[in-house]
């Protein structure tokens, strides 16, 4: 174990007690199990397109109707979260997906799918997702205070990614060895915990940025650039928030198109390998969250997010030239802990620099950055590798990542965020 002294600190006591209040509060919503039952979706989902005997296109095509619905409704639902609470608003979209899940489940099951089915259902689960996410992201900032902010992020990876690490092994074995339709099962009892668990988280609404008397639509418009003016007071936000509308694309093609295709296609593996490779993802990101949360204070985090990015690509390049399951577990496990340096840095920075009462319309602009080109990249994607080959498609994505990094870093703000 790594000793770095936080244990030491005067501060523990307080940072501990302050743990354990969010803990109660927080994981009695069960998030971690709900992501768990999510794992096991993402692995059941590309395998039953695939399995439908359609190409990367088609798969592409499903990514981009699960972006779609964000890329249009995130630059509106901040005001949303900002507005009602969001502990209410978690648990209503949890609802919504529940039944989905459930009605994808039984219509795998009695051999009904077709692809217009499972096209409105991505169209639906994504418009859940730009209600939930921003909502979710928001209550983390509404809870962590600075004393504890880098281990309580630190603590909801490591339960976020230990769902991760269990649920897609969990999902390719009941894939693998049972039905598709039982793994939409399992995500849809956990959707249900979570529902029931979030009736015990209370949050309340968040104080009003905008006085009473602003109504109508002056007000709506002044409510719905306040995100906007939120990001410029800080350019490491906004410049990253651009620089990741890029990053997001290749980092997607990867992880959600060519992946599952290098594994199940190129090299024949079962979908029960799919799943231990996608676990190792878990693996490393859970040891680089553990290692990042037991310090309250990092220094040079600009250049600490982009190496993390810069490491990220470097080794998704190596996808290119492995052909063994544990190789490629390796790889994987390697290129998520990279991210993960990135990801708590900027988690961080979020509950740093931008007020509880605008987080959730900031929260929303950061994921409409990130989402707003992932149609278009997704099909696109899908139409590249079918022309020049999954491999090429990996090593360009993998460069173009690198090529971003490094045009970001070019930029003084970035450089000096500390």
């Amino acid at each position: 174990m790594i000793n770095t002294g936080f244990h030491k600190s005067p501060h523990f006591t307080h940072v501990h007690d302050s743990l354990l209040k969010y803990r109660y509060n927080y994981d009695k919503s069960n998030r971690s199990l709900s992501q768990f039952g999510d794992a096991i979706l993402w692995v059941a989902l590309p395998l039953t397109v695939y399995s439908m005997g359609r190409s990367t296109l088609q798969m592409g095509v499903v990514m981009a109707l699960l972006m779609l619905p964000q890329v249009l409704l995130l630059p509106f639902t901040g005001i949303l979260v900002d507005r009602v609470s969001r502990s209410r608003l978690m648990m209503l979209t949890d609802i919504i997906r529940c039944l989905l899940v459930v009605g994808l489940a039984v219509l795998v099951g009695t051999h009904r799918l077709t692809m217009p089915f499972l096209d409105a259902f991505v169209l639906l689960f994504g418009a859940m997702d730009a209600l939930f996410q921003p909502a979710y992201s928001a209550a983390r900032a509404q809870v962590f205070t600075p004393d504890i902010r880098n281990a309580a992020n630190g603590l909801t990876q490591v339960s976020q990614q230990v769902a991760r690490l269990l649920g897609p092994t969990i999902g390719g074995v009941v894939v693998g060895f049972a039905t598709v339709a039982a793994g939409f099962a399992v995500d849809a009892v956990t959707l249900l915990i979570s529902v029931v668990s979030l009736a015990f988280l209370r949050l309340g609404a968040p104080a009003r940025l905008i006085p009473a008397a602003s109504s109508g639509l002056r007000g709506f418009a002044h409510e719905l650039t306040w995100g906007y003016r939120e990001l410029r007071k800080h350019p490491w936000l906004w410049i990253t928030i651009i620089a990741f509308a890029f990053i997001n694309i290749a980092g997607a093609g990867i992880t959600t198109i060519l992946l599952p295709w290098l594994i199940k296609v190129h090299l024949g593996m079962s979908a029960a390998i799919y799943g231990l490779v996608s676990s190792a993802s878990g693996v490393g990101a859970i040891l680089c969250a553990v290692i990042y949360g037991r310090r309250q204070r990092w220094r040079r985090r600009g250049w600490i997010a982009y190496g993390g990015v810069a490491g990220s690509a470097i080794a998704g390049l190596g996808l290119a030239f492995v052909h063994t399951a544990p190789s490629l577990m390796v790889i994987v496990g390697v290129s998520s802990a990279c991210l993960m340096l990135f990801g708590l840095t900027w988690e961080g920075s979020l509950q740093e620099l931008v007020a509880p009462e605008a987080f959730g319309r900031v929260a929303s602009l950061d994921m409409f950055g990130s989402f707003a080109l992932l149609p278009i990249e997704n099909v696109l994607t899908g139409w590249l590798a079918a022309k020049i080959g999954g491999i090429t498609t990996i090593v360009v994505d993998a460069l173009f990542i690198l090529l971003v990094t490094v045009v970001a870093l070019l930029v003084l703000a970035i450089r000096q965020y500390d």
